[in-house]
């Protein structure tokens, strides 16, 4: 009896608490901060809601990162009235930020909850979620675990969205039950989907090159994009592979449904196929993913953390760069002053897959990209453009790869550095790489091969 009166109590206090999305969006006050889910679980109707009350309000800020909705208050026209502050940008923040209203909020992932908390962020938490079940806890679904806990018990408003075509996410930290959210509108809409990346030819060398050093019963990290896709692509004939990784995507399902990764081998999360809470591609991953008990999605702050990551045996973490140069200094982030994507994860996998015990790093990028005059330049540099940040320092680097090769520069010294950098640079590039290499006294002469 009792439990059937704790069911009646939340079903009722579901009732009590559906609202519209406008009148939901109407308890957001001038000054809030608000913390919306990244990605696909940003509940897009409540914020469509809010975004037409722009003439009501100002000085509200958002946080999230990568979304992929286009919405209103991207636009230059919010500027002072909503402005959104992004932890992480993607291709439409890029698109929108020339427009003054995206505010880069560079952070490492695993420090997200760290750097919310110092911007009191702490007014309103929209979140996305699926329908209750027979106890009453939604959950966040495919983006939301990231840091929908945080959201949830720091902020003084809890608004939910729920979606019936949200899929439910099994993890740590992944629900939150009716008792915990103030407001609740009932909206159903189709979760925004991220296509598939072509692979092109030279990622497919790249992902070659990655792919013959990862052993059977490794462990991996893989993001999303054209090079993660092509390392996929290579790993089909090995066995027992592992994924903890801060990102799920269609190329880590199309492994899993290939039986090349069962999580066997793994250290910790055995036999899981471990997230930080960024579920991130096409419709036929979300069904992968919804109710499947082979997915432990988790905060990212938990997924990201060194103790976590150092602690799965072969950890083979794959990131890209925009640029490295001769030493080994790692950018990933912006082009000179030009924000592009983020800090994220890189870091922390880095450096968690060289504390992990047989654990290894790739960094990869293609060797060459496009002046904006359509001439080609190398992205191996002796220096990087004014104002370009770098990610991971160059005393962190292990495998940096190209088309062109593997560069090992863990623990080297800097003319070996150098040497092997030039080696994995674009043919028409190499003769004046080691010119200006000698030139800013990188190398020199005690440090070359003796002919004989």
């Amino acid at each position: 009896m009792a439990e059937q009166s704790s069911q009646k109590g939340w079903r009722d206090e579901y009732k009590n608490k559906l609202v519209t999305a406008e009148e939901a969006a109407a308890q957001v006050q001038s000054g809030d901060w608000i913390v919306v889910p990244p990605v696909n679980s940003a509940p897009i109707d409540i914020l469509n809601a809010l975004a037409a009350r722009k003439d009501e309000i100002q000085k509200v800020k958002i946080a999230s990162n990568l979304l992929i909705y286009p919405f209103a208050f991207l636009g230059g026209d919010y500027v002072g009235k909503i402005t959104y502050y992004s932890g992480y940008c993607g291709p439409l923040e890029r698109m929108f930020m020339p427009q003054g209203n995206v505010v880069p909020f560079p952070m490492h992932l695993s420090k997200a909850y760290k750097a919310l908390d110092r911007a009191k962020a702490h007014d309103v938490a929209m979140i996305e979620v699926t329908p209750p079940d027979d106890r009453g806890y939604m959950n966040f679904g495919p983006c939301g675990v990231a840091y929908g806990r945080y959201a949830t018990k720091k902020c003084r408003k809890v608004i939910a969205q729920v979606n019936s075509k949200t899929p439910w996410v099994h993890g740590i930290e992944n629900v939150v039950h009716v008792s915990e959210v103030d407001f609740i509108v009932e909206k159903d809409h189709d979760l925004p989907v991220v296509p598939e990346i072509e692979i092109t030819d030279v990622e497919k060398k790249i992902g070659e090159h990655i792919a013959e050093r990862i052993e059977d019963g490794a462990t991996i990290q893989l993001g999303i994009g054209g090079i993660p896709n092509a390392v996929a692509y290579f790993l089909h004939e090995k066995k027992d592979l592992g994924v903890h990784a801060e990102i799920l995507s269609d190329a880590i399902a199309e492994l899993a449904e290939l039986g090349v990764i069962t999580g066997r081998k793994k250290t910790i999360f055995r036999d899981k196929i471990a997230v930080g809470g960024l579920i991130i591609g096409t419709k036929r991953l979300l069904d992968f993913c919804d109710d499947n008990p082979t997915i432990l999605s988790m905060p990212i702050q938990i997924a990201n953390h060194y103790d976590t990551i150092r602690r799965h045996d072969n950890l083979c973490s794959i990131n890209s760069a925009l640029t490295v140069d001769l030493t080994g200094q790692i950018a990933s982030e912006t082009i000179g002053h030009l924000q592009y994507s983020a800090t994220g994860g890189q870091a922390d996998f880095v450096r968690g897959a060289l504390a992990s015990k047989g654990g290894k790093s790739f960094i990869a990028l293609p060797a060459t990209g496009r002046n904006k005059d359509g001439s080609l330049m190398s992205r191996i540099v002796l220096n990087f453009a004014p104002g370009t940040v770098v990610t991971t320092p160059r005393s962190d680097a292990m495998y940096i790869v190209t088309e062109y090769g593997v560069a090992d520069l863990y623990m080297r010294s800097i003319p070996d550095r150098v040497k092997a950098m030039i080696s994995i640079a674009h043919p028409d590039f190499r003769e004046d790489l080691e010119r200006q290499a000698f030139e800013a006294g990188l190398l020199i002469p005690a440090t070359l091969p003796v002919n004989v």
